[in-house]
Protein backbone atom coordinates (compact mmCIF):
# COMPACT_ATOMS: atom_id res chain seq x y z
CA UNK A 1 0.00 0.00 0.00
CA UNK A 2 3.02 2.55 1.22
CA UNK A 3 4.29 1.92 -2.25
CA UNK A 4 1.49 2.29 -4.34
CA UNK A 5 0.93 5.64 -2.58
CA UNK A 6 4.59 6.89 -2.91
CA UNK A 7 4.27 5.82 -6.52
CA UNK A 8 0.69 8.07 -7.15
CA UNK A 9 3.02 10.80 -5.08
CA UNK A 10 5.45 10.90 -7.88
CA UNK A 11 3.24 10.73 -10.80
CA UNK A 12 1.66 13.95 -9.36
CA UNK A 13 4.36 15.44 -8.41
CA UNK A 14 5.65 18.30 -10.88
CA UNK A 15 8.97 19.54 -10.69
CA UNK A 16 10.31 22.25 -12.93
CA UNK A 17 12.46 19.28 -14.63
CA UNK A 18 9.56 17.56 -15.51
CA UNK A 19 7.83 20.10 -16.25
CA UNK A 20 10.49 21.16 -19.08
CA UNK A 21 10.38 17.45 -20.10
CA UNK A 22 6.89 17.31 -20.58
CA UNK A 23 6.30 20.88 -22.74
CA UNK A 24 9.23 19.65 -24.67
CA UNK A 25 7.33 16.53 -25.46
CA UNK A 26 4.24 18.21 -25.98
CA UNK A 27 5.87 21.36 -28.11
CA UNK A 28 8.91 19.08 -30.01
CA UNK A 29 9.46 22.72 -31.36
CA UNK A 30 10.93 23.58 -27.57
CA UNK A 31 13.85 21.19 -28.25
CA UNK A 32 14.58 21.78 -31.66
CA UNK A 33 14.28 25.44 -32.31
CA UNK A 34 17.54 26.69 -29.94
CA UNK A 35 19.33 24.51 -31.61
CA UNK A 36 18.67 25.39 -34.81
CA UNK A 37 21.60 26.89 -37.36
CA UNK A 38 20.32 29.69 -39.21
CA UNK A 39 23.42 29.91 -41.59
CA UNK A 40 22.91 26.00 -42.87
CA UNK A 41 19.22 25.55 -42.76
CA UNK A 42 17.71 28.89 -43.26
CA UNK A 43 17.80 29.47 -46.75
CA UNK A 44 16.31 25.97 -47.56
CA UNK A 45 13.65 26.44 -44.83
CA UNK A 46 12.75 29.97 -46.54
CA UNK A 47 13.04 29.15 -50.59
CA UNK A 48 10.65 25.46 -49.62
CA UNK A 49 8.05 27.67 -47.54
CA UNK A 50 7.82 30.06 -50.18
CA UNK A 51 7.15 27.67 -53.12
CA UNK A 52 4.48 25.82 -51.04
CA UNK A 53 2.61 28.85 -49.96
CA UNK A 54 2.55 29.67 -53.56
CA UNK A 55 1.01 26.36 -54.77
CA UNK A 56 -0.90 26.12 -51.56
CA UNK A 57 -3.10 29.65 -52.47
CA UNK A 58 -4.71 27.81 -55.64
CA UNK A 59 -4.88 24.62 -54.14
CA UNK A 60 -6.93 26.02 -51.25
CA UNK A 61 -9.29 27.74 -53.06
CA UNK A 62 -9.61 24.44 -54.97
CA UNK A 63 -10.07 22.00 -52.44
CA UNK A 64 -12.58 24.29 -50.35
CA UNK A 65 -14.95 23.78 -53.87
CA UNK A 66 -14.58 19.72 -52.31
CA UNK A 67 -15.45 20.62 -48.85
CA UNK A 68 -18.75 23.08 -50.52
CA UNK A 69 -16.72 25.63 -48.86
CA UNK A 70 -16.38 29.19 -49.85
CA UNK A 71 -12.84 29.71 -51.05
CA UNK A 72 -11.17 31.96 -47.97
CA UNK A 73 -11.86 28.93 -45.52
CA UNK A 74 -9.62 26.96 -47.18
CA UNK A 75 -7.08 29.72 -46.89
CA UNK A 76 -7.81 29.90 -43.38
CA UNK A 77 -7.27 26.38 -43.02
CA UNK A 78 -3.48 26.05 -44.64
CA UNK A 79 -2.64 29.36 -42.79
CA UNK A 80 -3.21 28.05 -39.06
CA UNK A 81 -2.65 24.31 -39.29
CA UNK A 82 0.73 25.40 -40.40
CA UNK A 83 1.77 27.13 -37.88
CA UNK A 84 0.36 24.60 -35.08
CA UNK A 85 1.82 21.40 -37.29
CA UNK A 86 5.55 23.51 -36.32
CA UNK A 87 5.16 23.78 -33.08
CA UNK A 88 3.83 20.09 -32.24
CA UNK A 89 5.06 17.88 -34.78
CA UNK A 90 7.96 15.50 -34.87
CA UNK A 91 8.42 15.62 -38.62
CA UNK A 92 10.69 17.92 -40.40
CA UNK A 93 9.37 17.13 -43.64
CA UNK A 94 5.61 16.52 -43.80
CA UNK A 95 3.87 19.29 -44.64
CA UNK A 96 0.08 19.74 -43.70
CA UNK A 97 -3.08 21.54 -44.97
CA UNK A 98 -6.52 20.65 -47.29
CA UNK A 99 -5.93 17.14 -48.60
CA UNK A 100 -8.60 16.23 -51.33
CA UNK A 101 -9.65 13.25 -50.06
CA UNK A 102 -10.61 14.54 -46.44
CA UNK A 103 -12.24 17.55 -48.42
CA UNK A 104 -14.44 15.19 -50.05
CA UNK A 105 -15.65 13.41 -47.20
CA UNK A 106 -15.99 16.96 -45.33
CA UNK A 107 -18.25 18.21 -48.38
CA UNK A 108 -20.28 14.84 -47.99
CA UNK A 109 -21.27 15.49 -44.55
CA UNK A 110 -21.66 19.21 -45.26
CA UNK A 111 -24.24 18.59 -48.00
CA UNK A 112 -26.34 15.97 -45.91
CA UNK A 113 -26.96 18.37 -43.32
CA UNK A 114 -27.90 21.27 -45.82
CA UNK A 115 -30.23 18.87 -47.58
CA UNK A 116 -31.16 18.27 -43.52
CA UNK A 117 -31.76 22.03 -42.82
CA UNK A 118 -33.95 23.01 -45.62
CA UNK A 119 -31.05 24.18 -48.62
CA UNK A 120 -32.38 22.42 -51.11
CA UNK A 121 -30.07 19.28 -52.68
CA UNK A 122 -26.72 20.92 -51.07
CA UNK A 123 -25.58 20.74 -54.27
CA UNK A 124 -25.30 24.36 -55.20
CA UNK A 125 -21.67 26.34 -55.61
CA UNK A 126 -20.41 27.43 -52.08
CA UNK A 127 -21.15 31.30 -52.05
CA UNK A 128 -24.88 30.42 -53.66
CA UNK A 129 -26.41 32.26 -50.41
CA UNK A 130 -30.18 32.29 -52.54
CA UNK A 131 -31.84 29.29 -51.06
CA UNK A 132 -33.20 29.71 -47.45
CA UNK A 133 -33.99 26.73 -45.10
CA UNK A 134 -37.45 25.44 -45.22
CA UNK A 135 -38.01 26.14 -41.48
CA UNK A 136 -36.85 29.94 -41.66
CA UNK A 137 -35.39 29.61 -38.47
CA UNK A 138 -32.05 30.16 -39.21
CA UNK A 139 -29.74 32.51 -38.22
CA UNK A 140 -27.54 32.29 -40.97
CA UNK A 141 -27.13 31.68 -44.73
CA UNK A 142 -25.86 28.63 -46.72
CA UNK A 143 -22.60 29.34 -46.80
CA UNK A 144 -22.64 30.41 -42.70
CA UNK A 145 -23.93 27.42 -42.40
CA UNK A 146 -21.81 24.85 -44.24
CA UNK A 147 -19.12 25.57 -42.79
CA UNK A 148 -20.47 25.70 -39.18
CA UNK A 149 -21.00 21.82 -39.81
CA UNK A 150 -17.67 21.81 -41.47
CA UNK A 151 -15.58 23.29 -37.99
CA UNK A 152 -17.94 21.31 -35.82
CA UNK A 153 -16.63 18.44 -37.71
CA UNK A 154 -12.90 18.95 -37.81
CA UNK A 155 -13.55 19.92 -33.72
CA UNK A 156 -14.83 16.27 -33.29
CA UNK A 157 -11.96 14.95 -35.93
CA UNK A 158 -9.30 16.70 -33.63
CA UNK A 159 -10.37 15.48 -30.54
CA UNK A 160 -10.41 12.13 -31.96
CA UNK A 161 -7.13 12.37 -33.06
CA UNK A 162 -5.83 13.64 -29.84
CA UNK A 163 -7.54 10.31 -27.69
CA UNK A 164 -5.64 8.42 -30.10
CA UNK A 165 -2.60 9.98 -29.61
CA UNK A 166 -3.01 9.93 -25.49
CA UNK A 167 -4.19 6.75 -25.74
CA UNK A 168 -0.48 5.39 -27.23
CA UNK A 169 -2.11 3.70 -30.27
CA UNK A 170 0.49 5.17 -32.86
CA UNK A 171 1.27 1.51 -33.16
CA UNK A 172 -1.50 1.17 -35.68
CA UNK A 173 0.76 2.99 -38.39
CA UNK A 174 2.67 -0.02 -38.54
CA UNK A 175 0.49 -2.00 -39.87
CA UNK A 176 -0.35 0.92 -43.13
CA UNK A 177 1.69 -1.18 -46.23
CA UNK A 178 2.94 0.59 -49.36
CA UNK A 179 0.55 -1.10 -51.19
CA UNK A 180 -2.09 -0.18 -49.23
CA UNK A 181 -1.13 3.72 -49.12
CA UNK A 182 -0.22 3.82 -53.09
CA UNK A 183 -3.90 2.01 -53.97
CA UNK A 184 -5.85 4.51 -51.48
CA UNK A 185 -3.73 7.73 -53.07
CA UNK A 186 -5.08 5.94 -56.76
CA UNK A 187 -8.04 5.54 -55.47
CA UNK A 188 -8.44 9.11 -54.28
CA UNK A 189 -6.90 10.41 -57.27
CA UNK A 190 -9.68 9.30 -58.89
CA UNK A 191 -12.63 10.53 -56.50
CA UNK A 192 -11.00 13.65 -56.90
CA UNK A 193 -10.93 13.98 -60.59
CA UNK A 194 -14.68 12.67 -60.69
CA UNK A 195 -15.92 15.33 -58.06
CA UNK A 196 -13.85 17.86 -60.19
CA UNK A 197 -15.46 17.11 -63.54
CA UNK A 198 -18.83 19.23 -62.90
CA UNK A 199 -16.42 22.41 -62.34
CA UNK A 200 -14.89 21.62 -65.68
CA UNK A 201 -17.86 21.45 -67.58
CA UNK A 202 -19.58 23.88 -65.99
CA UNK A 203 -22.63 21.66 -64.99
CA UNK A 204 -24.52 21.43 -62.06
CA UNK A 205 -25.24 17.81 -61.07
CA UNK A 206 -26.43 16.76 -57.92
CA UNK A 207 -23.72 15.44 -55.67
CA UNK A 208 -24.21 11.28 -55.11
CA UNK A 209 -23.03 10.05 -51.48
CA UNK A 210 -23.00 6.22 -50.65
CA UNK A 211 -22.49 3.15 -52.62
CA UNK A 212 -22.02 3.89 -56.49
CA UNK A 213 -21.97 7.39 -56.25
CA UNK A 214 -18.51 7.44 -58.60
CA UNK A 215 -20.45 5.88 -61.43
CA UNK A 216 -23.57 8.00 -60.45
CA UNK A 217 -21.60 10.87 -60.71
CA UNK A 218 -20.74 9.93 -64.19
CA UNK A 219 -23.66 9.03 -65.61
CA UNK A 220 -25.11 12.19 -64.78
CA UNK A 221 -22.07 13.68 -66.23
CA UNK A 222 -22.99 12.45 -69.77
CA UNK A 223 -26.56 12.97 -69.23
CA UNK A 224 -26.38 16.13 -68.89
CA UNK A 225 -23.75 17.18 -71.64
CA UNK A 226 -26.03 19.05 -73.58
CA UNK A 227 -26.11 21.82 -70.76
CA UNK A 228 -21.88 22.21 -70.80
CA UNK A 229 -20.67 26.11 -70.34
CA UNK A 230 -18.48 26.38 -73.17
CA UNK A 231 -17.05 28.90 -72.00
CA UNK A 232 -15.68 27.09 -68.32
CA UNK A 233 -14.63 24.20 -70.77
CA UNK A 234 -12.93 26.01 -72.80
CA UNK A 235 -11.16 27.57 -70.02
CA UNK A 236 -10.58 24.47 -68.23
CA UNK A 237 -8.93 22.91 -71.64
CA UNK A 238 -6.39 25.83 -71.81
CA UNK A 239 -5.65 25.57 -68.13
CA UNK A 240 -5.10 22.11 -68.52
CA UNK A 241 -2.73 22.50 -72.18
CA UNK A 242 -0.75 24.81 -70.08
CA UNK A 243 -0.35 23.38 -66.65
CA UNK A 244 0.20 19.97 -67.34
CA UNK A 245 3.01 20.52 -69.88
CA UNK A 246 4.75 22.49 -67.52
CA UNK A 247 4.42 20.43 -64.80
CA UNK A 248 6.28 17.71 -66.74
CA UNK A 249 8.92 20.25 -67.41
CA UNK A 250 9.60 20.95 -63.64
CA UNK A 251 9.81 17.05 -63.09
CA UNK A 252 11.88 16.71 -65.86
CA UNK A 253 14.73 19.05 -65.11
CA UNK A 254 14.06 19.30 -61.31
CA UNK A 255 17.85 18.73 -61.14
CA UNK A 256 18.55 21.71 -63.49
CA UNK A 257 15.86 23.86 -61.85
CA UNK A 258 16.86 25.97 -58.51
CA UNK A 259 13.05 25.66 -58.09
CA UNK A 260 9.75 24.70 -59.99
CA UNK A 261 7.99 26.76 -61.83
CA UNK A 262 5.28 27.80 -60.31
CA UNK A 263 2.60 27.65 -62.81
CA UNK A 264 -0.94 26.94 -61.05
CA UNK A 265 -0.33 30.36 -59.60
CA UNK A 266 0.58 32.31 -62.50
CA UNK A 267 -2.48 30.32 -64.31
CA UNK A 268 -4.88 31.55 -61.33
CA UNK A 269 -3.86 35.04 -61.82
CA UNK A 270 -3.77 35.65 -65.63
CA UNK A 271 -7.71 33.29 -65.43
CA UNK A 272 -8.48 36.00 -63.25
CA UNK A 273 -7.43 38.68 -64.83
CA UNK A 274 -8.80 37.35 -68.19
CA UNK A 275 -12.31 36.73 -66.84
CA UNK A 276 -12.41 39.61 -64.93
CA UNK A 277 -11.40 42.17 -68.03
CA UNK A 278 -13.31 40.46 -70.20
CA UNK A 279 -16.75 40.30 -68.19
CA UNK A 280 -17.06 36.48 -68.54
CA UNK A 281 -19.58 36.17 -65.81
CA UNK A 282 -22.00 38.73 -67.40
CA UNK A 283 -21.42 37.85 -71.27
CA UNK A 284 -20.98 34.17 -70.75
CA UNK A 285 -22.45 32.64 -67.33
CA UNK A 286 -19.40 31.43 -66.57
CA UNK A 287 -18.92 29.98 -63.19
CA UNK A 288 -16.34 31.83 -60.86
CA UNK A 289 -15.58 31.51 -56.63
CA UNK A 290 -17.12 35.55 -56.71
CA UNK A 291 -15.26 38.02 -53.47
CA UNK A 292 -13.27 36.43 -51.62
CA UNK A 293 -12.74 38.56 -48.27
CA UNK A 294 -9.96 39.87 -46.53
CA UNK A 295 -8.92 39.83 -42.59
CA UNK A 296 -9.55 37.29 -40.50
CA UNK A 297 -13.49 36.47 -38.43
CA UNK A 298 -13.70 36.16 -34.76
CA UNK A 299 -13.17 32.72 -33.29
CA UNK A 300 -16.86 31.28 -32.54
CA UNK A 301 -17.41 27.91 -30.63
CA UNK A 302 -18.19 24.43 -32.89
CA UNK A 303 -22.33 23.69 -32.94
CA UNK A 304 -23.01 21.09 -29.77
CA UNK A 305 -26.22 20.16 -31.19
CA UNK A 306 -24.38 18.90 -34.43
CA UNK A 307 -22.09 16.63 -32.81
CA UNK A 308 -24.34 13.30 -32.07
CA UNK A 309 -25.50 13.60 -36.34
CA UNK A 310 -21.42 13.70 -36.66
CA UNK A 311 -20.03 11.84 -34.68
CA UNK A 312 -19.73 8.91 -37.08
CA UNK A 313 -18.70 10.97 -39.85
CA UNK A 314 -15.75 12.41 -37.88
CA UNK A 315 -14.70 8.47 -37.28
CA UNK A 316 -12.91 7.50 -40.87
CA UNK A 317 -12.03 11.61 -41.39
CA UNK A 318 -9.93 11.09 -37.91
CA UNK A 319 -8.65 7.51 -39.09
CA UNK A 320 -7.70 9.05 -42.74
CA UNK A 321 -6.35 11.66 -41.35
CA UNK A 322 -3.76 10.15 -39.40
CA UNK A 323 -2.63 7.57 -41.32
CA UNK A 324 -1.79 9.76 -43.70
CA UNK A 325 0.12 12.39 -41.21
CA UNK A 326 1.84 9.27 -39.96
CA UNK A 327 2.54 7.67 -42.98
CA UNK A 328 4.33 10.68 -44.51
CA UNK A 329 6.22 11.83 -41.59
CA UNK A 330 7.70 8.29 -40.95
CA UNK A 331 8.46 7.69 -44.94
CA UNK A 332 10.76 11.16 -44.84
CA UNK A 333 12.02 10.40 -41.42
CA UNK A 334 13.70 7.28 -42.65
CA UNK A 335 15.02 8.66 -45.60
CA UNK A 336 16.55 11.55 -43.70
CA UNK A 337 17.46 9.47 -40.75
CA UNK A 338 15.70 10.72 -37.94
CA UNK A 339 13.15 9.27 -35.99
CA UNK A 340 9.26 10.11 -35.53
CA UNK A 341 7.04 9.83 -32.92
CA UNK A 342 3.91 8.32 -34.33
CA UNK A 343 1.97 8.82 -30.93
CA UNK A 344 2.93 12.50 -30.90
CA UNK A 345 2.01 13.20 -34.86
CA UNK A 346 -1.31 12.02 -34.05
CA UNK A 347 -1.33 14.49 -31.14
CA UNK A 348 0.11 17.16 -33.63
CA UNK A 349 -2.39 16.40 -36.40
CA UNK A 350 -5.11 16.49 -33.78
CA UNK A 351 -4.41 19.99 -32.83
CA UNK A 352 -4.27 21.13 -36.34
CA UNK A 353 -8.12 20.37 -36.75
CA UNK A 354 -9.28 21.03 -33.02
CA UNK A 355 -7.70 24.48 -32.52
CA UNK A 356 -8.63 25.95 -35.75
CA UNK A 357 -11.95 24.21 -35.88
CA UNK A 358 -12.53 27.76 -33.51
CA UNK A 359 -11.32 29.91 -36.76
CA UNK A 360 -13.76 28.70 -39.60
CA UNK A 361 -11.11 25.61 -40.93
CA UNK A 362 -12.21 22.30 -41.47
CA UNK A 363 -10.74 19.13 -41.19
CA UNK A 364 -6.65 18.70 -43.12
CA UNK A 365 -3.71 16.13 -42.63
CA UNK A 366 -0.73 15.94 -44.20
CA UNK A 367 -0.51 15.95 -47.90
CA UNK A 368 1.61 14.04 -50.58
CA UNK A 369 1.82 16.83 -53.05
CA UNK A 370 2.75 19.57 -50.76
CA UNK A 371 5.20 17.11 -48.83
CA UNK A 372 7.02 16.34 -51.82
CA UNK A 373 7.26 20.03 -53.47
CA UNK A 374 8.40 20.71 -49.59
CA UNK A 375 11.37 18.14 -49.60
CA UNK A 376 12.72 18.28 -52.91
CA UNK A 377 13.10 22.39 -52.54
CA UNK A 378 15.33 22.04 -49.49
CA UNK A 379 13.33 22.42 -46.57
CA UNK A 380 15.21 20.64 -43.69
CA UNK A 381 12.67 21.70 -40.41
CA UNK A 382 9.40 23.35 -40.24
CA UNK A 383 10.44 26.87 -39.95
CA UNK A 384 9.56 26.43 -43.96
CA UNK A 385 5.55 25.57 -42.54
CA UNK A 386 5.68 29.20 -40.85
CA UNK A 387 7.32 30.73 -43.58
CA UNK A 388 4.17 28.99 -46.07
CA UNK A 389 1.81 30.66 -43.31
CA UNK A 390 3.46 34.55 -43.86
CA UNK A 391 2.71 33.92 -47.36
CA UNK A 392 -0.94 32.64 -46.81
CA UNK A 393 -1.18 35.39 -44.50
CA UNK A 394 -0.12 37.97 -47.57
CA UNK A 395 -3.44 36.88 -49.50
CA UNK A 396 -5.53 37.40 -45.77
Amino acid sequence: KEFLLEKARGACSCSPQSLRTALRRLFPVLAWLPRYDPRAQLLGDVVSGLLVGIVAIPQSISYSLLANQDPIYGIYTNFFCNIIYAATATSRHACVGSFGVLCLMVGQSVTRHLQLAGYGDGSAAPGDNSSSPRNGTEACDRSCYAITVALSLSFLVGLYQILLGVLQLGFVAVYLSEPLLGGFVTGSSLTILTSQMKYLLGLKIPRHEGVGSFILTWVDLFRYIPNINICDLLTSLVALAIIVPVKELNERYKERMKAPFPIELLVVIVATLVSHYFGFEQRYKASVCGDIPTGFRKPTLPDFSLFPSLAVDAVPIAVIGFAMTVSLAEIFGKKHGYAVSANQEMIAIGMCNLVPSFFYCFASSAALTKTLLKESTGSQTQVSGLVTSLVLLLVL
